[in-house]
C-alpha cells in the first residue's frame, strides 16, 4: 500500500535552507548539453526543479510530488519547458523518456527502492543517468531519539501501535545490494556526512514542524496533536541547543550515481 503524507509547501519552503544548499551542490555535478530531458523526484516547493530547467533550455523538465500542498507552491515556476504533476512516485511509470532522473532530500521517504530503482530504470532511455541524494543510516539521530520517546510513552503509545516508520534510510553496504539487482550498468554510491547546525533555535524547529513531525502529528487526536509537538520541540532544544545559540542534528546521506 502506498503511504504518503501532506505538506505545507510555503513553509517547507522556510525551513529548507540546508537541503536546497545540498541541491544546488548536486545540480552542480550534472554535465548537460542543454536539450536533455529531466525528471525530478519529490520535486517539492521547485526550487531545485526551475534551476534544472535553467541548465536545459532547449529541454524539458518535470517535476513529480504526492503532496498537493508541495505541487500548489511549485507550480508558480512553470513555464514551456517546467511542469510539475501531483504523483506518488510508487506509482510512476514512465518508459524511456528521460536522460536524467534527479532526486534531493525526498526519496528517504519512499519505502520500496527495489520498485523504485526498477521503475527508474525503465523511465531512463538507453545511456541516461540518475542522480540521487537522500537520507541515509545515522541520519537526524536526535530526532528520532526524542520521537521514539515520546511514541513509548504511557500518554501517545495507544496512538502509535500500528505506526508504520515513515523513513527508508539504508548504509552504503545495504543500498549497494539493491542497485546491483536493478540492472544498471555502472554506478557509484557514497555516504556523506553533512551533519549542521541550525543557526538558532526558530530555525530547527520550523524544520521538525515541516517536515519532520508531520507523519506523527497525523496519527494523533485533535486533542493531543499540539501538546505532543510542544513536547517533541521542548526535548529537541533540551538535546540539541548549544552554548552559543545554535542546535546541532546529525545529517548523513547517501549519493548515488547510476548509468543505464
Amino acid at each position: 500500500m502506498s503511504r504518503t503524507f501532506e505538506f505545507d509547501g510555503e513553509k517547507y519552503k522556510k525551513a529548507s535552507r540546508h537541503q536546497k544548499e545540498w541541491g544546488s551542490s548536486l545540480i552542480g555535478e550534472l554535465s548537460l548539453r542543454g536539450d536533455e530531458k529531466i525528471l525530478d523526484l519529490g520535486c517539492g516547493d521547485g526550487v531545485l526543479t526551475e534551476q534544472l530547467s535553467e541548465l536545459v533550455p532547449d529541454g524539458k523538465v518535470v517535476g513529480i510530488d504526492a503532496s498537493a500542498g508541495m505541487i500548489a507552491e511549485a507550480q508558480s515556476r512553470s513555464k514551456p519547458n517546467l511542469t510539475f504533476v501531483q504523483m506518488d512516485i510508487n506509482d510512476m511509470d514512465f518508459q524511456n523518456e528521460f536522460d536524467v532522473i534527479f532526486s534531493n532530500a525526498a526519496l528517504h521517504w519512499v519505502k520500496d527502492h527495489g520498485r523504485l530503482l526498477k521503475n527508474s530504470f525503465r523511465a531512463l532511455k538507453d545511456g541516461g543517468r540518475l542522480l540521487w541524494d537522500f537520507a541515509g543510516d545515522g541520519n537526524c539521530s536526535n530526532f528520532f531519539a526524542v520521537i521514539r520517546k515520546e511514541m513509548e510513552s504511557e500518554e501517545y503509545r495507544q496512538y502509535f501501535k500500528e505506526f508504520e516508520w515513515p523513513w527508508y534510510m539504508p548504509s552504503r553496504e545495504e543500498y549497494a545490494k539493491t542497485v546491483v539487482a536493478s540492472g544498471f550498468s555502472s554506478y557509484g554510491i557514497t555516504e556523506v556526512n553533512r551533519d549542521r547546525f541550525f543557526s538558532d533555535a526558530d530555525e530547527m524547529i520550523r524544520r521538525i514542524d515541516q517536515p519532520s513531525i508531520v507523519p506523527f502529528i497525523k496519527v494523533l487526536p485533535e486533542g493531543a496533536k499540539e501538546k505532543f509537538r510542544d513536547e517533541v520541540v521542548r526535548a529537541m532544544l533540551e538535546r540539541a541547543l548549544q552554548a552559543d545559540g545554535t542546535c546541532f542534528e546529525t545529517f548523513r546521506r547517501i549519493h548515488v550515481r547510476a548509468d543505464k
